[in-house]
């Protein structure tokens, strides 16, 4: 269902920004994509991994995250479009959350946590660690930006990307 916003514009409702995201454009980076339409998946995401990741199957919740990465980041791509902005801006904090994790010591291989003695050169400030602490700051300044970036009007009229969404 769409609505006419109080700005103007239209907007999406919850049911049909999953529809939209997992069906018609899943893998489309092509157009844009309205606030209503982006934040309503993203809110659909958020509720499922926290029902997925309540239930403690490890291997479940990575097959969520996998099957979702590409319409997520889709949606990201076309949203920031729809501000104006190049899409492949949305690959630059996926680089760096995925950077993180493979990183991470307490990932499956990880050896600092299985040997305090293992440690040294892993403190913070150098090493792994240091990284990522670096990375974790990056991380914080990119969520403040994108969230602003995500978060702001639709382009009112046609934009290099395309004319504005219908929803």
């Amino acid at each position: 269902m769409r609505r006419l916003s109080s700005t103007g514009g239209n907007r999406m409702d919850f049911q049909t920004s999953i529809k939209t995201c997992l069906t018609q454009k899943y893998a489309s980076f092509a157009g844009r994509a309205s606030r209503s339409e982006y934040w309503w998946f993203v809110l659909a995401y958020v509720i499922g991994a926290i029902v997925v990741s309540l239930l403690g199957v490890g291997i479940l919740y990575m097959i969520y995250v996998l099957a979702l990465v590409v319409p997520l980041t889709a949606a990201g791509w076309r949203r920031l479009q729809d501000t104006g902005r190049p899409g492949w801006y949305i690959l630059i904090p996926v680089g760096v959350g995925l950077l993180s994790m493979l990183l991470t010591p307490a990932m499956p291989g990880g050896d600092m946590m299985m040997d305090p003695a293992q440690m040294d050169g892993q403190m913070p400030g150098g090493g792994r660690m240091g990284l990522l602490a670096l990375l974790g700051v990056v991380q914080i300044v990119l969520l403040v930006l994108y969230l602003w970036w995500l978060t702001r009007p639709s382009e009112p009229e046609t934009n290099a990307y395309g004319p504005p969404p219908q929803a």
